[in-house]
């Protein structure tokens, strides 16, 4: 479903709520006309480039920037003029910002301490230590903040923001800073936390694996506007439009014309003659020029044959559990190929292979003339998923 051209429904009990936000710095509009709702106890991500406006939709829900226009609401209560502090939200950065000073135990429960009416000393050094096990570092809190490893002082952190029992945690790209197998432990972490807490967790980060293998929806943003919110799987094999199929994984973009038009499906026959099959669930007239989204893993590589498309492998990368090929075709350019160690023919650079298409990994329809997306077919974008080559 696209926001800010066809906006979410959202119902009473929303953790937040966007209505028609914008955003704007001088004459420079950083969020434009944005709808949203997160439904509770879910775990969303904000997901695209620099600038796109995630990391100011997060500071409007932490009240750290206001909206020029519209509304910020958090389980129905509109949040203009409401300071950070008194928000029912709190924050983890990238930056771990811990008090060098003070010790774990002093860090966690230092918004505690400064809380109104003030809470007695062994109810927070019990929120503390029950921070601190949520996160497993339970017998930590007595540490100097310089004692802790990178995954350590982000722990630290986390229990920093969950401690006062908040009904959104937003988490700005929080990491980032750590290395590939820390990261890929702490990701799976903040899946388990967030289940434990039931509570709403707000991401923001550029990271295409992050956004999809932790979040329950994934919102794509690309120029101040939500482009498309879903499910990871639908955001993959359903993009709405090129930006979204290009940003999100690999792809191969190819353009084509509707050979044939059938009742739920299409033909599209490329520069070179070739013929990709489609469903559809929107009208395409004959002839129409369309842009085809297929991922790497829908083509497959087969050995050189009379009949069907060819190419030559122009490079070959392996990437641990599947080997990606480069294959050059002749009036298409570079087609890129994804294949798994067992049960796929292994290519050199150098060699011709002929081309087929995997039946179950879908093709997608992406976009129309000169790869281009009007507002209309943004309102009315519907995808094509794959039926299996002959």
């Amino acid at each position: 479903m696209l926001s800010g051209d066809c906006p979410l429904v959202a119902t009473p009990v929303s953790d937040v709520q966007f209505r028609n936000v914008t955003k704007r710095y001088g004459s420079v509009t950083a969020v434009s006309g944005i709808d949203l709702a997160v439904p509770p106890a879910a775990f969303v991500a904000l997901l695209g480039p620099s600038g796109c406006g995630k990391t100011t939709c997060l500071r409007m829900i932490g009240g750290f920037e206001q909206p020029s226009e519209g509304q910020v609401l958090i389980r129905g209560a509109d949040m203009a003029g409401v300071q950070p502090y008194r928000r029912p939200v709190n924050m983890v950065f990238q930056h771990y910002a811990l008090f060098p000073h003070l010790n774990v135990e002093e860090n966690i429960s230092y918004g505690l301490r400064q809380a109104r009416p003030r809470l007695a000393a062994r109810d927070i050094h019990f929120r503390a230590d029950e921070a601190l096990a949520m996160v497993r570092l339970a017998g930590y809190g007595q540490r100097k903040v310089h004692e802790l490893s990178g995954g350590q002082q982000q722990r630290v952190a986390l229990a920093r923001a969950i401690v006062n029992k908040p009904t959104v945690l937003l988490l700005d790209e929080p990491l980032a800073a750590l290395d590939k197998k820390l990261r890929t432990d702490m990701q799976i972490e903040l899946q388990n936390l967030q289940r434990e807490l039931g509570i709403t967790f707000v991401l923001v980060t550029h990271d295409q694996e992050e956004a999809l293998s932790m979040s329950d929806l994934v919102c794509v943003m690309n120029g101040g506007r939500i482009v498309q919110l879903g499910q990871p799987n639908a955001i993959y094999n359903e993009p709405a439009d090129l930006f979204v199929a290009g940003f999100v994984g690999k792809t191969n973009l190819l353009s084509g014309k509707v050979a044939g038009n059938f009742v739920d499906a299409v033909d599209v026959v490329l520069a070179n003659g070739t013929v990709i099959p489609a469903r559809k669930n929107t009208p395409l007239a004959m002839g129409e020029a369309v842009s085809v989204s297929v991922r790497p893993e829908a083509v497959r590589l087969v050995p050189p044959r009379q009949d069907g498309l060819e190419g030559t492998i122009a490079n070959r990368i392996f990437l641990g559990s599947t080997i990606e090929y480069a294959i050059q075709v002749p009036g298409i350019g570079i087609l890129l190929a994804s294949a798994s160690h067992s049960g796929d023919a292994l290519f050199a650079p150098g060699q011709i292979a002929s081309i087929a298409f995997n039946p179950n990994a879908p093709m997608a329809f992406a976009g129309t003339k000169n790869n281009e997306i009007t507002q209309r077919e943004r309102n009315h974008a519907e995808i094509i998923s794959g039926r299996p080559a002959d």
